[in-house]
């Protein structure tokens, strides 16, 4: 640990720390007002009766046991059910919960780098990147979004014990790292990539393993760097063995979440949505993803799938992939932080990059929470790289010394007053699906969520009713559900055979449908009643 000190002798660490929790806080802190919103927090907290028990016996069994929402993730339920016993159904303390899990995932996030490098402003820049980036807020100002914060808190977990166990390799060590990848797991499965991320951590920066007369643009810390029972440097044969329990773990909790999504209906067909559609949208969601990353613009709670792909489009973002993944590869020796990085990013990514359609999504802002790690590690430690490359050695070092730091304060100024923005759309369900709106086209969901924001929580009929009418002329993928909503406010302005025909409608699409069916028969009982009690007036 280093011993320097500077302001009122205080160590650099404590006072990043300070500033990375009074930053995180300051542009968070205003959901402590917000409600909940009507997608998806009506299916974790709303109306889920075993989460508003909070932690009765009978709904941890059901945490354990339930594949609601079409996902297997026990420990997010629990962690809503403690939310409920400790705050109630108080919106705003829900919120503050996720907050509390992004500033410590944070904190963890500077902690492992520093330790794993030795460098504590470029890992002070990764951590800060991370915690004020305006596409996180997805993550974090959505209360039902508690299985990323929570998921990544474990990752980060994982990362720390996995940095000890390689600093002294021991047994307890590594079934502590298992431990907490496992949790990890348990609270989302998106966790699947880490053994991945581990072996890339494991040649940058933890250097278990090198290519001959590699030359590293920093020093490892951490002396002892072998794995139990090698010598100095380890194969990349004895690595992957050393993972092969967290790829068993990986591949079983991949099995069990495709199995419940389809059983819940959550993935996309062949037919409803074919492979070459997929693949094109996979691309240019990877260079979508880095133009947001870069330029955090029009963010949004629901992209709809486009209508068509540009062959330019598709094109270009393939050249583009293929030319940044050659690029860090052939530099692999020089910058190696530039192939973890990038790699990082495209391996985290691929679970939801949806060529396993599921959802309704296009792409979402909230599948980047961990995957920009990988890009910000590019660029923490890829800026100080290129102000010190040969064009720029006539470039005094203190006037350097100067201009970086400034850089980085102006991106992060700049990144938290994007950020205060985009969570205060998060307000309610009216703020949030009116700024979709006003950012995305040809957008039927969102349109459909609107109308139920007017209708259940507003109780604003007339403008549901637009809404709804809306949602069906420009399509989406649960055409039946707009169809039932549009019946039940029709009907509640008196506009009885307007409501049938779209009850009617919804049964035609899926004749299952059970709440649509139940509102038809009720209407029709109303009107049989109705028309009988005019005959026997007249």
């Amino acid at each position: 640990m280093s011993n320097k000190k500077t302001f009122l002798n205080i160590r650099p660490e404590l006072l990043i720390c300070f500033f990375l929790v009074i930053t995180t806080i300051g542009v968070y802190v205003q959901v402590g007002t917000h409600a909940f919103v009507n997608y998806d927090d009506e299916l974790y907290v709303i109306k889920n009766p075993y989460v508003r028990a909070g932690l009765s016996p009978e709904s941890v069994t059901w945490a354990f046991t339930a594949t609601h929402a079409s996902n297997w993730h026990p420990l997010t339920w629990l962690s809503h059910m403690a939310d409920v016993e400790l705050y109630g159904m108080n919106p705003g303390q829900h919120h503050l919960t996720n907050v509390l899990f992004h500033v410590a995932n944070t904190l963890l996030l500077f902690f492992v780098f520093r330790r794993m490098t030795g460098e504590e402003w470029p890992a002070a820049f990764v951590a800060a990147l991370f915690a004020l980036h305006p596409v996180h807020a997805e993550s974090v100002a959505w209360v039902a979004e508690r299985k990323d914060v929570l998921s990544t808190f474990f990752w980060m977990l994982t990362l720390w014990g996995y940095i000890r166990y390689v600093q002294t390799p021991g047994a307890g060590r590594y079934l502590m790292v298992l431990l907490f990848f496992i949790l990890g797991l348990m609270a989302k499965p998106m966790v699947v990539t880490l053994p991945f991320v581990l072996l890339l951590l494991d040649y940058w920066p933890l250097r278990r393993f090198l290519i001959p007369d590699q030359a590293h643009s920093s020093d490892m810390p951490i002396k002892n760097q072998q794995a139990p029972g090698s010598g100095q440097q380890t194969s990349i044969q004895s690595l992957i063995t050393e993972k092969i329990p967290f790829f068993i773990l990986s591949a079983g909790s991949s099995v069990v979440t495709i199995l419940v999504q389809k059983s819940g209906g959550a993935v996309a067909s062949l037919e409803s949505l074919p492979l070459i559609e997929r693949i094109a949208n996979a691309v240019i969601a990877y260079s979508g993803y880095i133009g947001k990353m870069i330029w955090p613009s029009q963010l949004a709670v629901f992209y709809s799938h486009p209508r068509s792909f540009s062959g330019w489009h598709v094109a270009g973002a393939s050249v583009l992939i293929f030319s940044v993944s050659l690029w860090v590869i052939v530099n692999i020796k020089k910058r190696p932080y530039l192939a973890v990085g990038w790699f990082w990013y495209m391996g985290t990514l691929l679970p939801v990059i949806g060529l396993v359609q599921v959802g309704l999504q296009s792409i979402a802002d909230r599948y980047t929470y961990i995957p920009f790690i990988g890009l910000f590690i590019m660029m923490a430690w890829g800026i100080p790289d290129i102000a010190n490359a040969r064009v720029f050695q006539n470039i005094r070092d203190h006037i350097k010394n100067r201009v970086i730091p400034g850089f980085a304060a102006l991106i992060l100024l700049s990144l938290m007053g994007a950020t205060w923005i985009q969570v205060g759309y998060w307000r309610n369900s009216v703020t949030l699906h009116k700024h979709t709106l006003e950012v995305t086209s040809n957008n039927g969901m969102a349109h459909y969520l609107m109308g139920n924001a007017f209708l259940l929580v507003q109780g604003d009929t007339d403008k549901a009713i637009v809404h709804y009418t809306e949602s069906l002329r420009l399509g989406f993928d649960h055409m039946m559900l707009a169809h039932n909503d549009l019946g039940a406010a029709l009907f509640q302005k008196g506009k009885t055979d307007e409501a049938i025909a779209h009850f009617r409608a919804a049964l035609r699409i899926n004749p299952d449908y059970v709440q649509a069916r139940n509102n038809l028969k009720h209407v029709l009982k109303l009107r049989k009643k109705s028309e009988t009690k005019s005959l026997f007036e007249k």
